[in-house]
């Protein structure tokens, strides 16, 4: 049997449309935007890897009746009454939660969501980017070569904008194809309610000791260097944020923990760390000196301290030793959501988060009852359709071993 035909899309049907930078071109936009039918693909991309912020650097958006339009945030970064016009439209997002905090910024909210990557989640494909999708689904193979591009770039070059233009070209057709698959294998309405969770989740609150996340920390094992990876971490962060920088352009991960480990005492041995010879890095010698001499000579009551444990429950890897029947509960929920997801085709994860197997079986209900346990999964997050098809053999399961006395 010969291999399907994959046809390259090359160019937009309309052609690439005019970049809207002015706000008479934005009020056309939206009236025709408005006039249009359907649901609304949107994309958005920012510039990743390059600036500080995770801001949107071209906004793209599809309609029928409307064509596309790619929108310049930087110059028109009121959207609003595009958000206004559209309150009532389904909105098409791939991924939709790397976009929506980008959008939010520009005040675009949507009120309905169709995720095509999700959607695909729970079909069970194997690989859900989005070319890889439009190339199964639609036979039609996108160029993603500029998808981590530095969008920040002005003028954004006409290759770039055709690429941009070309990810909502087809979004919809992929979004019709998935809406009826989805109503196939009854799982629409399992979508329907990821879909609205994901517009109705709050906003991530600030990270707590965000420099704790600094790659390669684990090297540094005395309190003293754990200063001077904040120190060093705090002034990159600075330095980043006023000159709208990805911090890792500024100074690596690598070079701090390196400082961290050596605690140079003069400029001459800091730049004996490569990445402080950088560029970026080499005009602000001083200050880098002077972070590193803070976290090394600071008192002791201000030195930061090892993490406590969290809120929850302890890797899973020591449950044997510190609790054996919670490890037993673990992996007979394990198994029962491996199974169930299996059945029905789509990733654990997406049948039951793995941190709310990991909660409910390190301190389950008390007594197990499919009532208990159901409430337990509703209070730790999970959505009634995962509930639906968990709770009767979860309930089973540690029923089970209750009843052979194992926990």
């Amino acid at each position: 049997m010969s291999e399907p035909v994959i046809q390259p899309l090359l160019e937009p049907r309309e052609g690439i449309p005019p970049v809207i930078e002015d706000p008479a071109a934005l009020r056309a936009a939206v009236e025709a935007f408005a006039r249009g039918t359907g649901p609304v693909a949107v994309d958005a991309e920012r510039a990743s890897g390059y600036r500080y912020s995770g801001r949107a650097y071209l906004v793209q958006l599809r309609r029928a009746g409307a064509g596309s339009a790619l929108i310049d945030p930087v110059a028109c970064p009121d959207l609003s009454a595009l958000d206004e016009a559209l309150r009532e439209a389904e909105i098409v997002l791939h991924a939709a939660n790397q976009d929506l905090p980008c959008l939010a910024e520009l005040g675009f909210r949507p009120r309905r969501l169709f995720d095509t990557e999700l959607a695909g989640r729970l079909l069970g494909y194997e690989r859900v980017g989005l070319g890889t999708m439009v190339e199964l689904v639609l036979g039609l193979r996108l160029e993603k070569g500029h998808s981590a591009a530095d969008w920040s770039t002005r003028p954004l070059p006409e290759d770039w904008l055709r690429y941009a233009a070309l990810d909502v070209e087809v979004l919809v057709e992929l979004r019709d194809f998935l809406h009826d698959e989805l109503t196939g294998t009854g799982k629409l309405e399992w979508a329907l309610e990821e879909f609205a969770a994901i517009l109705a989740a709050p906003a991530h609150p600030p990270r707590t000791d965000p420099w704790r996340r600094t790659s390669g920390i684990h090297r540094v094992r005395s309190l003293r260097g754990l200063a001077v990876v904040r120190e060093l971490w705090t002034l990159r962060d600075e330095i980043a944020r006023e000159a709208d920088l990805a911090p890792g352009r500024v100074l690596p991960d690598s070079a701090i923990v390196q400082a961290a480990l050596d605690q140079p005492r003069t400029t001459k041995s800091l730049t004996e760390i490569t990445p402080f010879v950088g560029r970026s890095a080499r005009r602000h010698l001083n200050d880098w000196l002077a972070a590193v001499n803070r976290g090394r000579t600071m008192p002791e009551p201000a030195l930061p301290q090892p993490v406590g444990p969290g809120d929850g429950p302890p890797p899973a890897n020591r449950w044997a030793d510190r609790d054996p029947a919670a490890a037993k509960r673990l992996a007979a929920a394990r198994a029962v959501v491996a199974a169930l997801a299996d059945e029905h085709r789509m990733p654990t994860e997406n049948l039951l988060q793995p941190d709310t197997v990991r909660r409910l079986t390190w301190e389950p209900p008390a007594p197990i009852t499919e009532e208990s346990v159901a409430a337990r999964l509703r209070a730790l997050g999970a959505r009634e359709w995962q509930i639906g098809l968990t709770v009767h053999p979860l309930t089973k399961a540690l029923e089970r071993l209750e009843i052979k006395g194992e926990v």
